[in-house]
Order: C-alpha cells, then structure tokens, then sequence
C-alpha cells in the first residue's frame, strides 16, 4: 500500500514538472523569443526629463529629434530651439534657432554649420510665446 502511495505521488509529481505527457493532449511547439532591435537616438543622445533628444548634423544643418522614454520619435513638445556654439574662425560665437521641420518630429535649422564639428552646443528650449528657456542643456558635440 505504502508503495503504491508512492507511486502515485511520484507521477502527480512527474505530471505537474511536466515531465510526462499524457496521450491525446496537444503539445505546443516551443516558440523561440526574437528579441526586437533596440531602436537608437540619432546623433549625440541628450536625456531629459521627459525622454530624450538627439542632436545631429545633417547637411550642414542642426537637426534636434525628439523621444520618448522607449526611444520611439515624438512630436517636440517645445516651439522652437536656440543654439550656440564657439568657432575659431571668429570672435563672437555662431547663434542659430531651430523650428518645427516637415517630419514632425524634430526641429532644424537653416543655418550652415562650418567644420570642423568639434565644439561645446549651448542648447536652450523654448515653449509658444516664451521668452525664457524651458530647459538648457551643454554638450560637447563632435563627429
């Protein structure tokens, strides 16, 4: 008796590790897991406290694109971008602002950036109507 108890508690044991298969019932095939690229912040990667922005040089043109915290591109939540960066062709500092672009999801500038691209961006943005800067950021950019 005390064997056959046993028994029985060793093939709910198997049972419920799953070891045994009991006939008839459908066996699922083991679907691997494709893990999803983790997508990437164009250019010099900026956090901040909504996500992230990235800071490129496209063409000759600051492009400043907006994420969220998944990294997946949002619409900029700010009006417009004030940079500032020192040259060494001149004594005065190079401005330029960045507006809404046609993608939707970044801001860019009309402005010509002359090489060399090694140089500290003073970074400032600017809500609608806005006179202050709602956030500021420095970053050392470079190719």
């Amino acid at each position: 008796m005390k064997s056959q108890a046993h028994l029985i508690g060793i093939c709910v044991l198997a049972l419920a590790v799953g070891g045994v298969r009991i006939a008839g019932a459908p066996v699922k095939p083991a679907v691997p897991k494709v893990a999803e690229p983790m997508p990437t912040i164009d250019g010099i990667t900026i956090a901040r406290p909504a996500g992230f922005l990235g800071l490129k040089i496209s063409d000759n043109h600051f492009v400043l694109t907006f994420y969220d915290a998944k990294l997946k591109k949002i619409a900029p939540d700010v009006a417009r971008a004030a940079l500032r960066w020192p040259v060494s062709y001149q004594k005065a500092d190079e401005r330029t602002v960045l507006n809404p672009s046609g993608d939707g999801v970044s801001l860019s500038s009309l402005r010509n950036v002359r090489p060399p691209h090694n140089f500290k961006v003073f970074l400032s943005l600017f809500a609608e109507g806005g006179e202050q800067a709602v956030e500021n950021y420095v970053v050392d950019f470079h190719d």
